[in-house]
């Protein structure tokens, strides 16, 4: 399914695009690789778990670009990172930098050592903060969801799907949420 991704990925950058990818995954592909079946609750171990997987999505992540000879980088994030103005200020200029090279930035949060308090909570969040962090035109999230409901349809079978939404809806404020991302 990447592989697919990164083609269009591709694709779209070739059209003068800047592309910046957040990923999540860490934590699941480091259970897989450390052989775990089970999440475990301590948080050293998903800690452990999010540095042996981080490691398979970088090496996914920059050999099927290179096919495309196509640059990618690694940026882990904390919460910190983006609060405190000089560490804002560095990667704001380091992803500019990265752009301008052609380079796609993949970036997730440094769930190795991120704690409950200064967790981002999902990706969808730290893809927004990146997105305005950048300025970004759009933000595009892929999601294991049909799209934005008024409700958590996994709790709420009743939940209806919103056909379109802007970011200044009062919609999205209302809908928007800690959601159940916890996978990394």
């Amino acid at each position: 399914m990447i592989s697919r991704w990164v083609q269009q990925i591709v694709h779209i950058q070739s059209q003068n695009v800047d592309i910046v990818i957040v990923s999540s995954g860490s934590i699941v592909e480091g259970m897989k690789r450390l052989g775990w079946k089970d999440k475990p609750s301590d948080v050293h171990k998903l800690q452990a778990a999010a540095a042996v997987g981080q490691m398979g999505l970088v090496q996914a992540y920059e050999y099927l670009f290179a096919k495309h000879n196509v640059h990618t980088a690694q940026i882990l994030l904390t919460q910190d990172n983006l609060t405190n103005t000089q560490r804002f200020e560095n990667i704001s200029a380091t992803l500019n930098n990265l752009l301008e090279l052609g380079t796609i930035p993949v970036i997730n949060e440094n769930d190795t050592v991120a704690t409950e308090e200064i967790k981002f909570g999902d990706n969808d969040t730290l893809a927004a903060l990146v997105a305005n962090l950048l300025g970004a035109e759009k933000l595009i999230i892929l999601t294991d969801q049909k799209g934005v409901f008024d409700d958590d349809p996994r709790n709420n079978a009743a939940a209806n799907l919103i056909d379109t939404i802007h970011f200044d809806d009062e919609k999205l404020e209302r809908v928007a949420g800690k959601t159940a991302g916890s996978l990394g």
